[in-house]
């Protein structure tokens, strides 16, 4: 048949077949009341799906009642409902059912779609689990020709180099011939919409002799309700493919998820004489349970105004999992991976370089164009001892002062074996902050070397908004160089605010220690200072959470900063402990409920009062002091330590905690914490138990200063491993 789509009659077929409503009005007598001067159009309906969508050689069954004619005025409504079956198993159910007769102006006169509280509330919830980006994204929006792209299966012609090769299966395409409903993408935001899940805009440009309109209805072309819904549908797979749903398969299918209704509004028609249609869908749950799916609620425009509105309308991957999906990122991510020589290479930047650009002169790093920044102006620095892990830049791929996606840059760090961090941090391996900021920090000078600064006449500050990465292996203490690589592959300007995106790789004996993608925004002081958090909510603490609230102080145990570390002694863990002092980021526990959260495997919350001459303020960055997103990452996971630590009493002095390996977390930042704050609030929702000899505890996270949230972590983890198998 010509609509299938994955081997499946879609769900606009599906819901159309149970045309025989207006069948059974017409056999009723309704066309002598109406005497052909008014046209039926639907208002309501509620629909949900008890099955997989229909396969070729099924046969649906529908048994479609009228309950009532309803008569105001010269206007009729009938309520109906229908029940569709394949063989004995039950397929659909519509509930809700409301149509009525009009005349063109009562149409054209309705209002169009006002929402009520109902409408606006969350709706259902499926509560699967959470999502972790695969890729990173952007605001974007794609041409007739890129989306035409996905349709051939094309996704880097449409998405970019990050989905280079790419050729997705045919049930995975946007569907084309006269299922081609949508014709451009006008905005995608990732974090976009109420929930701050993300939205998605399409348009479609309307011609009066279009297939949907010239057969229905003969006499009264209006666009069917039901491709409606579609419209809406393919829209949301677009945004589904790009942030990164994809997958090799050919066994996969788009449906709806079984059981959540989706209910419909439409106050308004498509006809020969509207010219633009625009789909808007907000994202407001997305996971995996495990196949991934969305929840979305869906508005429709026309010419302008606001005709339908789709609530609850579900979608989840058939035929594939979460593990499939990143084994598929992970796969193309080790494909990618070339092992890099890790011995110590020839400088082309210099320590002194390097050093002088983070509290020195930049003219000494970069020559003449950064002179004007040693005296006269302020430059965004890369971060200062204890906190610059760059010993030398060597070899470097792109040409300088030049801002633009091009090659990489490799850089390397000297890492001793009593090095601070080991000692500070406690736990027999390279904290996660220092391994983020070993990663971030050549992005930071590649930026500088492409000379970002100089784009404004004004004086621009550099920070990081969010990621995503794998971590490989754990580096214990030992004498080694490290090897980074980083390159941009994005630029976005607009008046004084840069926002660039770069990939990064970590590599230690030939060995890849971890990769991922981030990216970074130039902006000017007052912009910052205007700083709004996370568009987002976070999760609420439940009142069993709120009874739990109690203190409980984080030790104060020396080293009390990272100068006083011993020197010389490769520090051997000691069980699962807190980090010293010089690298707790958390003054103490406010709440701990080992089954809060909203999967009732744990919730916390901490504090750390803001202290103006802590060592980071000094360290990063020079002339503009702000605390560095990788210790706010690092405080959400020493929550999760404590969480680890009540979890497993009977483990804390046979185990020590790692990073867990080979599974993808993200972080996003919208804000900063400066000298100038008071307090900083940090919260971890555990989101996975993984029991056994080496027990993985995984969660979310949030960070948020004096009132504003500005942080959010995602699927970062820890494994307690047993001490008896370290190395």
């Amino acid at each position: 048949a010509w609509y299938l789509d994955g081997n499946r009659a879609p769900v606009c077929i599906s819901v159309e077949a149970g045309q025989a409503d207006l069948f059974l009005s017409s056999y009723l007598g309704i066309d002598h009341q109406v005497k052909g001067e008014r046209s039926y159009r639907l208002l309501d309906a509620k629909i949900h799906f008890h099955r997989g969508l229909p396969q070729p050689g099924e046969t649906i069954r529908y048994d479609i009642h009228i309950d009532k004619f309803v008569k105001q005025g010269p206007t009729y409504l009938f309520f109906f409902r229908y029940e569709g079956h394949i063989g004995n198993a039950h397929l659909i159910t519509m509930t809700d059912g409301c149509a009525g007769f009009f005349t063109e102006e009562e149409v054209r006169n309705s209002g169009g779609i006002i929402l009520t509280d109902e409408d606006r509330a969350p709706g259902v919830q499926l509560n699967g689990e959470p999502f972790i980006h695969l890729v990173p994204t952007a605001a974007e929006t794609y041409s007739d020709q890129q989306v035409e792209a996905l349709r051939n299966g094309d996704a880097q012609a449409c998405f970019g180099h990050l989905f280079k090769g790419i050729v997705l299966p045919p049930a995975l395409r946007l569907p084309s011939q006269r299922m081609r409903l949508i014709d451009r993408i006008v905005g995608l935001e990732p974090q976009g919409g109420r929930w701050g899940l993300g939205t998605i805009r399409a348009e479609a440009d309307i011609h009066p002799d279009d297939w949907f309109l010239t057969c229905h209805f003969v006499d009264d072309k209006v666009m069917p309700g039901t491709l409606m819904y579609e419209c809406c549908a393919h829209t949301l797979r677009v945004f589904l493919l790009r942030i990164g749903w994809v997958t090799d398969q050919t066994e996969v299918c788009y449906e709806p998820i079984v059981d959540i209704p989706c209910r419909l509004k439409c106050r308004g028609p498509v006809t020969p004489a509207t010219q633009r249609v625009h789909y808007d869908l907000e994202i407001k749950e997305i996971g995996y349970h495990p196949e991934p799916y969305v929840i979305a609620d869906a508005h429709m425009y026309a010419d302008g105004h606001y005709i339908v509105f789709f609530k609850d309308m579900s979608m989840q991957i058939t035929g594939i999992t979460a593990k499939e999906l990143h084994r598929f990122w992970n796969q193309r991510q080790e494909d990618s991976l070339q092992p890099l020589p890790t011995e110590p290479r020839p400088a082309l930047y210099s320590q002194t370089q390097i050093l002088e650009f983070a509290v020195g002169s930049p003219s000494i790093a970069f020559g003449e164009p950064y002179r004007i920044f040693d005296e006269k102006r302020r430059i965004a620095r890369l971060p200062g001892p204890p906190y610059c892990f760059m010993d030398r830049v060597t070899s470097i791929e792109p040409e300088p002062w030049v801002v633009r996606a091009d090659g990489w840059v490799e850089a390397q760090y000297d890492m001793p074996a009593d090095d601070w961090h080991f000692g500070a941090d406690r736990s027999g391996v390279m904290p996660f902050c220092v391994l983020l900021e070993i990663a971030l920090q050549p992005c930071g000078w590649l930026a500088a070397y492409a000379g970002s600064a100089l784009k404004s006449d004004k004086d621009l500050k550099f920070r990081n908004l969010g990621g995503q990465g794998t971590v490989y292996t754990n580096l214990p203490p030992s004498t080694q160089t490290l090897t980074m690589r980083s390159r941009i592959t994005k630029v976005s300007e607009a008046a004084d605010m840069i926002i660039e995106h770069f990939d990064f790789e970590v590599w230690a004996q030939e060995s890849a220690i971890y990769s991922g993608s981030t990216y970074f925004g130039f902006f000017t002081e007052q912009a910052l200072a205007q700083q709004v958090g996370l568009r987002e909510s976070p999760y609420k603490p439940e009142p069993a959470d709120q009874d739990d609230a109690h203190q409980e102080p984080m030790p104060y145990d020396p080293p009390i900063s990272p100068d006083e570390v011993p020197k010389g002694a490769i520090y051997q863990p000691r069980g699962l402990v807190m980090p010293s002092r010089s690298l707790c980021m958390i003054d103490g526990i406010e709440m701990y409920n080992p089954n809060g959260g909203p999967h009732s495997l744990g919730y916390v919350r901490g504090h750390k009062q803001v202290d103006p001459s802590e060592w980071f303020f000094k360290a990063h960055f020079y002339q503009d002091p702000v605390c560095p997103g990788s210790l706010g990452v690092e405080s959400f996971l020493q929550l999760v330590k404590y969480a680890a630590i009540q979890r497993w009493p009977d483990r804390v002095a046979t185990h020590r905690f790692e990073s867990v390996c080979d599974r993808d977390h993200q972080w996003q930042y919208r804000g900063q914490v400066i000298p100038s704050n008071q307090m900083v609030r940090v919260e971890a929702v555990i989101t996975k138990i993984e029991d056994g000899n080496e027990p993985v505890i995984v969660a979310d996270g949030w960070l948020q200063v004096d009132g504003i949230y500005i942080y959010k972590m995602m699927g970062f983890g820890l494994r307690l491993v047993s001490m008896k198998n370290r190395q």
